[in-house]
């Protein structure tokens, strides 16, 4: 079953900005550790930010100042707020959460920064 949905993917200029949407298709509170990866071509799935068990915050340093991680339970969704993007961010995006001890994956979204 579909856990999670991406949504807010695209071609973005360098410098730009992009907001990208991962729903739930239950509860957001069922899932643990909600965060965000990314795997650009040729390269392994990475960490982007990731919110911890205390829902605090982790980010990769690769992201950090640009990148943040926020989530609406009413809503049932987490956001990656994505400024200032580089070329390097070219990936597709995962949405990842955790429940019962397992990792469940979205579909993945493509964003590519070009201009």
């Amino acid at each position: 079953q579909v856990h999670f949905v991406e949504s807010g993917g695209g071609l973005v200029q360098p410098g730009g900005s992009l907001r990208l949407s991962c729903a739930t298709s239950g509860t957001i509170l069922t899932f643990y550790r909600m965060g965000w990866y990314r795997q650009a071509p040729g390269k392994q799935r990475e960490l982007v930010a990731r919110f911890t068990f205390d829902y605090n915050t982790v980010y990769a340093d690769a992201v950090k100042g640009r990148f943040t991680i926020s989530r609406d339970n009413n809503k049932n969704t987490v956001y990656l707020q994505m400024n200032s993007v580089k070329p390097e961010d070219t990936a597709v995006y995962y949405c990842v959460g955790q429940m019962g001890g397992t990792d469940y994956w979205g579909q993945g979204i493509q964003v590519t920064v070009s201009s």
